[in-house]
């Protein structure tokens, strides 16, 4: 009886005449008379479950799969399975070694995300695990993805608790390697609602655009869920003739006429201004906020 061959299968994606192949390779001991092979393709149906989707017997140190958009489509897991036996001797083959699980697809990584409303950019990396083909070889063969939010407790009225620096990323083709065959790149921020409304779960979904072929047409990458932790926010006041109440809780009046800074950000880009106006009578002098602006 064999032995464990130590055949270490490995999935890699290709293109072959222009379709979208995976591909199976594995390490081939060398054995008088020579080896055979058996590779079982298979797909996760649900959670611990497996469906094969074929089965080949060959002499070769490879097997190939189509990604037809049918038996296989974009968006499975796919782990492949081999097992070697001699010609003579067919009822005796070695231990089955499977590859770990391949994703056919679009990935986020992260997968989720974890914010603050704290102003802070976190990376959201998009990649395409698969490559894609485009006709007559044109070198700017892209996929465009169209990108949305959802804020999920829909319950809640308010702006969205997130915001992103591109509402479209295109990945452009280029050779496979570990990291994919095409990637983009986008930033997500939390949005200081200045409310405390606890915290809120959105997600961020992507679609591919202009594809007309089986296999990106029918095809939605999974969303990303984006947990946004609420922080407790400062407030800052000015009223009537006018009384203000600063950030740290300090308090003083403000009699005078003018355009004045009520509050300036060290941090970013941002401050508010107030216009007060002539607002006393005879006995004593006073000024009312007439005006507000903020950029």
């Amino acid at each position: 009886k064999f032995t464990n061959l130590a055949l270490q299968p490995v999935i890699t994606p290709e293109l072959v005449q222009g379709r979208v192949h995976l591909k199976c390779t594995y390490s081939c001991p060398s054995s008088k008379p020579p080896l055979r092979y058996v590779v079982v393709w298979s797909r996760l149906s649900s959670p611990g479950k497996k469906e094969q989707i074929q089965r080949d017997t060959t002499l070769q140190s490879f097997s190939y799969v189509e990604m037809n958009g049918v038996n296989l489509k974009l968006g499975d897991t796919v782990f492949c399975t081999v097992t070697a036996f001699t010609r003579d001797t067919p009822e005796q083959q070695s231990l089955p070694e499977e590859s770990k699980g391949f994703y056919a697809g679009i990935k986020f990584l992260p997968e989720s995300l974890e914010i603050a409303e704290d102003g802070k950019e976190h990376v959201l990396t998009i990649q395409s695990t698969v490559p894609f083909a485009c006709p007559g070889h044109d070198d700017s063969c892209k996929i465009t993805l169209q990108l949305s939010t959802e804020d999920l407790d829909s319950q809640l009225l308010g702006p969205p608790d997130i915001a992103l620096s591109a509402c479209q990323v295109d990945l452009l083709r280029a050779p496979c390697s570990e990291s994919g065959c095409a990637a983009a790149a986008l930033t997500v921020t939390a949005v200081t609602d200045f409310a405390q409304d606890g915290n809120r779960i959105s997600r961020i979904r992507a679609e591919p655009v202009g594809w007309k072929d089986l296999l990106w047409r029918a095809y939605t990458p999974k969303d990303v869920k984006v947990t946004v932790r609420d922080l407790p926010t400062g407030n800052c006041y000015s009223f009537t003739d006018p009384h203000i109440i600063t950030f740290d809780g300090w308090r003083y009046d403000n009699y005078k006429i003018g355009t004045f800074l009520l509050c300036q950000s060290a941090s970013r880009a941002f401050e508010v201004h107030v216009r007060q106006w002539d607002c006393g009578g005879h006995r004593s002098a006073a000024a009312c906020n007439c005006g507000v602006a903020a950029r």
